[in-house]
């Protein structure tokens, strides 16, 4: 399973808006894709406009290949781009160790 990292910064005082957009553009996007296999959105305290995005996928190129070069990447971006203050920084991991 590889676990993709997109560290989002959104326009102040737009959070409750990307709040919303990003959980449905998971919901009826991303988790429609070729191995998706979950997702996790973790909102800044001290930067309320910073969001962790982790969504899981199995294989690598589920993510770069299958999404990314799919219409759903289109629309993904539709739906969560217009709050980005900056292109997200997005980072692919391998699993190593894990709690029981």
């Amino acid at each position: 399973m590889i676990l993709e990292l997109a560290d989002i910064r959104i326009q102040p005082g737009q959070q409750a808006a990307f709040d919303e957009a990003i959980q449905r553009a998971i919901s009826t996007v991303a988790s429609k894709a070729k191995g998706f296999q979950g997702f996790k959105v973790n909102k800044g305290i001290e930067n309320p406009e910073r969001y962790i995005l982790q969504i899981f996928w199995d294989t690598l190129e589920n993510h770069t290949v299958d999404f990314r070069g799919s219409p759903a990447f289109t629309e993904w971006r539709a739906i969560v781009g217009p709050f980005f203050a900056a292109p997200p920084v997005v980072e692919h991991f391998d699993l190593l160790a894990k709690s029981a």
